[in-house]
């Protein structure tokens, strides 16, 4: 692997890691598209396995397992910093710790629920991105990016629903969560498919300098 191929791949990397942290931190935020509440990480989540596709397509599932492993460590880590910081006492010249640890404090299951929901849904779509490519010879790069992508996406909504907010009020039950999951988890489909010239052009950028240090 030559240093332009090398840079670009820790591109990649560094994006991914950005990206959930990004959604753990962030995405406790609720906001309105076309009528329906979803959490602002619905941006960022999508974007994630587009990076886990282009990067199995190119170096295959022993790298994404690297990205898998150091994205659960990450959120892990932040889950272990977050709780320590709320815990530390403030200082006397701090006078938000109370917003402070009501902003970040919610975040603490929302990274429990991501942590288990991410590793569920990478681990899917890293298995089923390969069983689409060996049944396709690998070929039709659209259809396996967005087959395995669908499923995943519907794990990781399903999941990260039910231990995010399962009866944190009474109206959080099953039958709610799943009314709220299937609109959420359109918007990600929605997001699958519009980013699929996007996998063709990150394999590309990637693969073209693979074969160049050939």
């Amino acid at each position: 692997m030559n240093k332009e191929c090398s840079l670009r791949l820790h591109i990649l990397f560094g994006l991914f890691v950005g990206l959930l942290v990004g959604m753990n931190l962030l995405g406790n935020k609720i906001t309105t598209l076309f009528g329906v509440s979803v959490s602002v990480g619905i941006f960022m989540v999508p974007l994630t396995f587009l990076i886990t596709d282009i990067i199995e397509e190119v170096y295959g599932k022993e790298v994404v397992k690297h990205f898998i492993i150091a994205g659960v460590l990450t959120i892990i880590l932040m889950f272990l910093f977050t709780g320590l910081c709320i815990w530390l006492p403030p200082n006397e010249r701090f006078a938000n710790n109370e917003e402070y640890k009501l902003i970040f404090g919610s975040s603490m299951r929302i990274m429990v629920a991501s942590v288990i929901a991410f590793a569920l849904a990478q681990l899917h779509d890293m298995w089923s991105f390969a069983y689409w490519k060996n049944k396709t010879h690998g070929k039709f790069l659209w259809l396996r990016n967005n087959l395995s992508t669908w499923v995943s996406q519907a794990i990781d909504t399903f999941v990260f629903m039910m231990i995010a907010f399962y009866h944190i009020t009474d109206k959080f039950t099953l039958e709610f969560i799943i009314q709220l999951s299937i609109p959420y988890y359109l918007f990600k489909v929605s997001f699958a498919i519009l980013d699929t010239p996007f996998v063709y052009l990150g394999v590309a950028w990637l693969k073209g300098n693979k074969n160049k240090s050939s």
